[in-house]
């Protein structure tokens, strides 16, 4: 199928190009595009079928809360590939998901809707300026915030302060989680800082990446998770298990290795991640 033949829209807000292609090494599914960055892939037939190396390991941690609906918060909507998740695997959550350009939203759901079952609200705007406005009987109800937001390829500074991670913190149960999707390069400073950061917020961090990525060597998406409870040690192993492989977890000791020093950011020092390098996805 020609390029032009897939379904696109340029987004008002921002002015990116919006395509959802059919995904070529998973026959069903198909993935969203945005401004030449890879951002979801969807399963129509099978929610619980995911493509994104890093949306499994999340699906994993989502695996190890308790049975039964979820209370969540996904800041970042992209195709709604973890919110469908959810549903399929929790049926009967409850799900607030927050994404600035709406558009994409309606876009989505004209080309890869979800089922008009699943209780999932979407709320338009910023994410850290919604976050910041929800209903004061979400906090402290929360199992699950996912924090997933991009401009395009990186992810906006606003979001990555402990100011905003204490605001996302302030909306978990106990026992709840924060899911982080960062992306960052050889050397990881960006994404050690922000293993400093989540963990001054919450209290307690594992971080979830493919052992080349963890090493350094190569740009890739780093998982953090964090509790304000000490996160389960049965976790680890099971994490670990699920893959992809290779996969590495890093927690206590060896995390604080990791981040080795890096400094907590703040509002007054945030930057956005840097930029993946022009063949990270492929020829454009």
């Amino acid at each position: 199928m020609a390029q032009h033949e897939h379904p696109s829209t340029v987004l008002s807000l921002s002015g990116y190009r919006a395509v959802i292609e059919p995904e070529r090494w998973m026959e069903g599914s198909y993935t969203l595009v945005v401004d030449g960055t890879p951002q979801s892939n969807v399963h129509l037939d099978d929610p619980t079928r995911l493509f994104f190396e890093y949306v499994q390991r999340i699906a994993h941690v989502i695996d190890q809360l308790p049975a039964g609906p979820l209370t969540a918060v996904h800041l970042g909507a992209g195709a709604l590939t973890l919110p469908r998740y959810v549903e399929a695997t929790h049926p009967g959550s409850r799900q607030q998901v927050i994404e600035l350009e709406s558009d994409l939203v309606d876009f989505v759901r004209e080309h890869l809707p979800w089922p008009k079952s699943a209780s999932i609200r979407v709320r338009h705007g910023d994410a850290r300026a919604v976050l910041e406005k929800l209903p004061q009987g979400l906090h402290g109800s929360v199992d699950l915030v996912v924090v997933d937001v991009f401009g395009g390829s990186r992810i906006p500074a606003h979001v990555t302060s402990v100011e905003f991670y204490r605001a996302a913190a302030a909306l978990l149960a106990p026992g709840g989680i924060i899911a982080v999707n960062v992306a960052d390069g050889p050397g990881l400073a960006f994404a050690r800082g922000q293993a400093a950061t989540l963990m001054a917020a919450t209290g307690d961090v594992a971080a979830l990446a493919e052992t080349q990525i963890l090493k350094g060597r190569r740009f890739g998406n780093v998982v953090l998770v964090g509790s304000a409870a000490p996160l389960p040690l049965e976790w680890m192993p099971r994490l670990l298990a699920g893959g992809p492989h290779p996969a590495k977890v890093v927690s206590g000791r060896e995390l604080r290795d990791w981040i080795a020093g890096a400094p907590i950011v703040t509002d007054q020092t945030a930057i956005p991640s840097p930029p993946p390098a022009k063949n990270t996805f492929g020829a454009s």
